[in-house]
């Protein structure tokens, strides 16, 4: 709110449109009207133009009910417009190098919840900026809680953005049911009351189908891939079939009990678990092997504990860190079936070796 008293009382400017000395503006609008208490109510004064400071004085107030000439006045409290409405203009005033001056309070905050371009709005221990709704108070919650049956409707043909974060930036202190997605490993993850799990990724399910013809003789089919009899669904001409009473399989085999019937329309879906191959990792997501960390690299990368310590391409393997070689002793490296391109640590003779040629050689 803001009070203009005193010597900050509001200078009018005439509106030359309207009927002579009638109209007189403030630019201001917004000002609070009675209804809110009689303290709201407008002064009116008339005094020498350009001289608010001394405006506000018994002697130049001019009343609402007039001086019982017929001379009343009006103020539009919304547009901050004062109007002469009686027959006369205020008796004894004379308006010549005289401004008219408006003394009362205007609201210049925010209206309603909303907010103006670059203004906040408080509601509750909500602050509103914008289109941002944020707590006032420091870690609070928003909660959104539907009456009855209700449900929180995101009313979008697009999508909405989960919040996102490291591994590291993870709630120390999760409840079940906490959903966000993972930058460090690139997927959406729930909290189950006990840990944070990937939700449907990496593990998908493909199906497979492969179609066959019953000649009344055969029991056995071979798949087109290996699959238990749980990891299949076989219909009869469009009929489902009760697993292990009717089939089963191991490996690429299909075995009926009885052999289908000379046309029948034999239908195998095999359902076959995928997994995105793209990344291993731990449950803290610094230990991991990635095999495209970028589009199309063909680099498998493996980092330990935050550190990328080796990479691997077509042409070179790179290590980052020390290699440690396995170490015999000269009785238990004869123990081993050699193949050229071994490489050990021989503890008796102080020596790296590395069979070749059909046997062990020093290195150095």
């Amino acid at each position: 709110m803001q009070v203009y008293t005193g010597a900050n009382v509001v200078e009018t400017t005439e509106d030359n449109t309207a009927t002579a000395s009638r109209t007189w503006k403030t630019g201001l609008t917004g000002w609070i009207p009675p209804q809110f208490g009689s303290t709201y109510i407008v002064s009116v004064y008339i005094h020498t133009a350009g001289d608010a400071a001394n405006a506000a004085n018994i002697s130049n107030k001019v009343f609402v009910t007039g001086s019982g000439n017929n001379d009343e006045w009006f103020f539009d409290y919304e547009s901050g417009v004062l109007n002469f409405i009686g027959t006369n203009l205020p008796n004894g005033k004379s308006f010549s190098g005289n401004s008219v001056y408006i003394e009362g309070a205007r609201y210049v905050g925010a209206y309603g919840v909303g907010s103006a371009a670059g203004e906040d709005a408080n509601l509750g221990d909500l602050t509103i900026s914008g289109t941002t709704i944020s707590t006032s108070n420091s870690n609070a919650d928003i909660i959104l809680d539907p009456n009855g049956t209700g449900i929180v409707d995101i009313d979008t043909t697009l999508a909405m953005q989960l919040p996102k974060g490291t591994t590291a930036q993870r709630p120390t202190s999760p409840e079940a049911g906490y959903l966000r997605y993972n930058t460090t490993n690139n997927t959406v993850e729930t909290y189950n009351n006990s840990a944070w799990v990937s939700v449907g990724d990496p593990d998908t399910s493909t199906v497979h189908v492969d179609s066959f013809s019953g000649d009344g003789v055969t029991t056995g089919f071979t798949m087109g891939g290996s699959a238990s009899t749980n990891q299949l669904i076989v219909t009869l001409n469009g009929v489902v079939q009760k697993p292990t009473e009717v089939y089963s399989a191991s490996g690429t085999t299909l075995t009926f009990t009885t052999a289908p019937a000379t046309g029948d329309d034999i239908s195998v879906r095999r359902f076959v678990a995928t997994v995105d191959n793209s990344i291993v990792l731990d449950n803290d997501g610094d230990t991991k092997i990635q095999v495209e960390e970028s589009a199309d690299e063909d680099t498998i990368r493996f980092d330990a504990a935050g550190t990328e310590v080796m990479t691997m391409t077509s042409i070179v393997t790179t290590a980052k860190t020390p290699v440690q070689f396995a170490s015999y002793t000269t009785s238990a490296r004869n123990g081993l079936t050699g193949v050229n391109g071994m490489v050990i640590y021989n503890s008796t003779t102080g020596k790296f070796q590395g069979y070749a040629g059909g046997s062990w050689v020093d290195l150095h």
